[in-house]
């Protein structure tokens, strides 16, 4: 069984050869990689020879016989089949097993496709039976929201366009973890730039529709910064344009800011090397608003501020408050900025 890690650029380029396996595997906590390569392996046949040689199954709707019966079919007019068994991860563990002796022995003139999309694969005998073949296995990780930026630098520059640093931040404070838009946005970069263009701020601004200025990126900045005045004004901004920012990524954005910089204050050392380590960052230059925010809160206010942060999630969810989350999020700029420093704060 192919090794965890497999990259999605790597198994698509491989099916593109036309260097195929009897059978494939996907899973994992990511759906969109998952459905990504789902899709590589829907371009293998010509769209003659789909009507007949290409299954698409679903878990629950199929009963693994059915899937058995259909993979060991001969091909018609093809020289080769695909089978796509989708949704795997509604079927019970003990159904999937029954899978286990076909990929011990599959038709070679099948590929079969078992995906689980956003779980972990089960089934036991069906895994131990992956393992003694050559079946490949490609596991679909979430990214790290740490390793976000460097992986928008890398999808785009591979692409032939190079990025600004603060259109990079941009980009991924303003559409963050929604893998399907971000990649469908730097699509459009790519398709109206063009190779050896420049992502700069103001083209993500002009193609994609986030404010260079008004962003949950540069909210973060200037709270770093302790500039309220910047602060209100952009949460402002938020508040006349709701769907600039959606509340549930403003907060991701404040809360990883202040939690980051409790871990960066707790600290015992504060090399690059060690700061990086605990953060779980890859480049010096994420430690620098961190340093500039270190200037201006101390560790009880960073511990007054994540409280209050959590408040504000809970009540922009509903819980104890009925009032609308800009509102609210303009409260809590000005709780962040005139953050006393005490362990109990009053508010």
């Amino acid at each position: 069984m192919a090794a965890s890690s497999l990259t999605f650029e790597t198994l698509c380029a491989t099916l593109k050869k036309g260097d195929y396996k009897p059978v494939y595997m996907l899973h994992g906590e990511e759906r969109y990689f998952t459905d990504a390569v789902l899709g590589c392996f829907e371009k293998i046949l010509t769209e003659e020879e789909k009507e007949f040689n290409q299954y698409t199954l679903y878990g629950l709707q199929t009963p693994m016989e059915e899937v058995i019966d259909i993979c060991r079919r001969f091909p018609m007019m093809a020289d080769r089949q695909v089978v796509l068994l989708k949704d795997a991860q509604n079927v019970r563990a003990d159904q999937l097993e029954r899978l286990a002796k076909y990929v011990l022995n599959p038709s070679p003139q099948t590929i079969l496709v078992i995906a689980f999309r956003g779980e972990a694969a089960k089934g036991r005998e069906l895994l131990a039976a992956l393992r003694k073949t050559d079946a490949v296995t490609f596991e679909s990780k979430k990214i790290r929201e740490a390793d976000m930026p460097g992986y928008i630098t890398d999808y785009l520059n591979k692409r032939g366009l190079n990025v600004q640093p603060k259109a990079v931040e941009i980009l991924n404070g303003s559409i963050g973890a929604d893998l399907s838009k971000l990649f469908n946005e730097l699509d459009k970069l790519v398709g109206i730039l063009g190779q050896g263009a420049t992502v700069t701020p103001e083209a993500v601004e002009q193609h994609i529709g986030v404010s260079k200025d008004y962003n949950p990126f540069e909210l973060v900045d200037a709270l770093a910064m302790h500039d309220g005045v910047k602060a209100m004004r952009i949460a402002g901004y938020f508040r006349s344009n709701p769907k600039s920012a959606p509340i549930p990524l403003v907060t991701t954005s404040i809360f990883g800011l202040f939690s980051d910089l409790l871990v960066f204050q707790s600290a015992k050392d504060r090399s690059d090397s060690a700061l990086l380590g605990a953060l779980g960052l890859k480049w010096p230059s994420q430690l620098k608003r961190l340093r500039e925010a270190s200037r201006h809160y101390n560790a009880w206010q960073s511990i007054e501020i994540i409280r209050a942060i959590r408040r504000f999630d809970a009540q922009t969810k509903g819980i104890a408050s009925r009032r609308d989350s800009y509102d609210l999020l303009q409260e809590l700029v000005f709780r962040i900025i005139t953050a006393p420093g005490t362990l109990f704060p009053k508010y």
